[in-house]
Formats: structure tokens, C-alpha cells, sequence
């Protein structure tokens, strides 16, 4: 039954979010940052089982509990399920989570403010951008941005259908969206500042993330095929998606990534890939940050480039919701 709300759920949830996004200070998402400080500080002791512990813990327990209220609205009555869902879809999923920084470095682009771009861009992805020329800013807003819609949206949308059509609820949202949380913010934590993200918690939250993102990111890569330019789009995909395995995207171990920047490159006709930002503060001690990526072929990155991702990301918004569409009527008719 549940299943064949899913459309319903997917389009409230977008509408609200659109109407009244979450802030980026908002209670639940410092929450959640609470969360995992704790998991980190209490369970995990350096060896590789107390990691996944303390991975299951930070993003499997939040994704049950998920789970188990859908289980009990659903025994009240289907509606409160349905209620559930649709909240639980509006803190998961969403472009406002994001959007506004990619809106107004573009802005500033369309203007010629440059320097006012770089600085956006710096702040956005906690980075270095004071050498960065025009091309490179665009390339780079592209990049993160494919990269935080993939996240923010395509990735939920995927897990959340497909346990939703196992009867599940949203339970593979949360999922999703806590283990490429804990992935990031343990990524970024330094034990020898006394944060305590131990190398081992690092590497179980990373492995999680990559099995729980292939799926996903593939799925991604096969829409903005479809809606996008789709010989490139594929034909990038098969011969470029290793070129992605270092620079700014080497953190998640896993070709991911790849997968979704080499087809957008292709979709698109521009080049991705190339020198990776680099963030001072998270330097080795040898100095070396990210290595450089290879580029795709493809035109160089302008701004006109925005908008045509912008495109390609509501065609796939829209390929998406036509797919769950139809789910939904064949279910309501068989």
C-alpha cells in the first residue's frame, strides 16, 4: 500500500521543501551532528569492529527507528504513515539544501564578479579558490553541484523506492542520507586535534558509503543518459569514470563518484575533471593534497554550462517522478 503512495510522498515532499527549505543552522541537522560526536566518542575504541559498530549505531539505528514509527502509524492508520513519509522525505531530500550557493556563484558569473564567485565558491566548499579562472570556477560548480544533487536527491529517491516497495517505509532514505553524512563529517575530523574519528571508524564509514552508493550513483549516471546527450553520456561513463579516482572526490574510495561526473561531462558535451581544490587545513604533512583528476573531453567549461545542468538535473527530476508515476497507476490498477 505504501508503495503505491510513494508518488504522493515524493511530490508533497518536494513542494514543501521548495515552499519552506530547512535552514542550514536547523535543529534536526545539528542533531544528527550531536549524534555522531557521540557514536564517535563512546564506541569507538580504534579497531576496525568498534568502527562498525559505531558506523551501524550512527546510521543504521536512526534508519530502523525510521522504520519502526512507519510500522506503528501504518497499524494506526495508513494516513499517519503517509504523514510520516512525507516528513521524513522533506529532511532528506531536496535541492534547497544546496542550491542557493550554486544560484548565487552563477549570479555573480553572469555579472563578471569573479572574485566575488571564487569567494562564494571558498566558502562553499571550505577551499582555496583564489586562483581559480573562470573556466576552473565553473568547472568546479559543476562538479560539486552534480555531486550534491546526486546526494540530496537522485541518491534518496532511489533507496527510498526501493525499500518503500519492499515495505520498508522510509527507512532507505535515512539510510542513505546518514551514511554520506557520517561519511563526510568523520572524513573531514582530525584525531591528532582530539576529535577522536579514529583511521578505523574513517575507513568503515567510507566502505559503508561506497556499497550503499553504487546503486544509486548508477542509477543517476542512467538519467542523465536518457535525458541528456546518451551515446556520450555512456560512452564517458565506460571511459572515463577512472580518471575521477583522485582529486577532490578520492575521500569515498570508491568510483561512485566517477560514475556520475564522467556521464554529466558526456550528457552535457563539457570537460570535467583536472586540478583539485585544495584546503589547506586538511593537508597531509608532507604537504600533498588532492591529485589531479583526468579531464574528459569535451567543451570548456562556461557558464552557459550551468544552466545546461540545471536542465539536465529537472529532466531528471522529471524522468523520475514519471517513472514513480507510473508505478504508482499500474499498482492502483492491477
Amino acid at each position: 500500500m505504501i508503495w503505491r503512495m510513494s508518488f504522493f510522498a515524493v511530490l508533497l515532499a518536494f513542494i514543501l521543501e521548495q515552499a519552506r527549505p530547512l535552514g542550514s543552522g536547523n535543529a534536526i541537522h545539528a542533531g544528527l551532528r550531536a549524534w555522531a560526536r557521540w557514536s564517535s566518542r563512546n564506541m569507538d575504541a580504534g579497531r576496525p569492529h568498534h568502527g562498525w559498530l559505531a558506523w551501524a549505531v550512527t546510521a543504521a539505528v536512526p534508519a530502523l527507528l525510521a522504520l519502526l514509527v512507519h510500522l506503528l502509524l501504518w497499524s494506526a492508520h495508513p494516513a499517519l504513515a503517509f504523514v510520516w513519509n512525507v516528513l521524513v522525505l522533506y529532511m532528506t531530500l531536496g535541492f534547497r539544501q544546496f542550491s542557493h550557493h550554486f544560484t548565487d556563484i552563477r549570479d555573480a558569473l553572469d555579472v563578471g564578479d569573479e572574485d566575488r564567485a571564487r569567494e562564494l565558491l571558498a566558502e562553499w566548499q571550505q577551499v582555496d579558490a583564489s586562483a581559480l579562472p573562470r573556466s576552473e570556477i565553473v568547472r568546479h560548480v559543476i562538479e560539486h553541484s552534480v555531486l550534491a544533487a546526486h546526494r540530496h536527491v537522485f541518491g534518496v529517491l532511489s533507496w527510498y523506492s526501493i525499500l518503500a516497495a519492499l515495505g520498508l517505509g522510509p527507512a532507505g532514505a535515512v539510510l542513505y542520507r546518514m551514511s554520506e553524512f557520517v561519511s563526510r563529517y568523520w572524513a573531514g575530523s582530525d584525531p591528532k586535534a582530539g576529535e577522536g574519528v579514529s583511521p578505523a571508524l574513517q575507513h568503515a564509514a567510507r566502505t559503508a558509503w561506497g556499497v550503499i552508493d553504487f546503486l544509486p550513483a548508477r542509477m543517476t549516471a542512467v538519467a542523465f543518459a536518457v535525458v541528456g546527450s546518451f551515446e556520450d553520456a555512456i560512452d564517458s561513463w565506460r571511459h572515463y569514470t577512472q580518471g575521477f579516482a583522485g582529486g577532490a572526490h578520492a575521500a569515498s574510495q570508491n568510483r561512485n563518484d566517477g560514475v556520475v561526473l564522467a556521464a554529466t561531462a558526456g550528457a552535457v558535451n563539457v570537460r570535467l575533471g583536472g586540478s583539485a581544490l585544495k584546503a589547506a587545513d586538511r593537508l597531509g604533512s608532507d604537504g600533498v593534497g588532492p591529485q589531479p583528476t583526468q579531464a574528459t573531453p569535451g567543451r570548456e567549461p562556461e557558464v552557459g554550462h550551468l544552466r545546461s545542468v540545471v536542465g539536465l538535473v529537472w529532466r531528471s527530476v522529471v524522468l523520475w517522478m514519471l517513472l514513480l508515476a507510473l508505478l504508482t497507476l499500474a499498482r492502483l490498477l492491477g
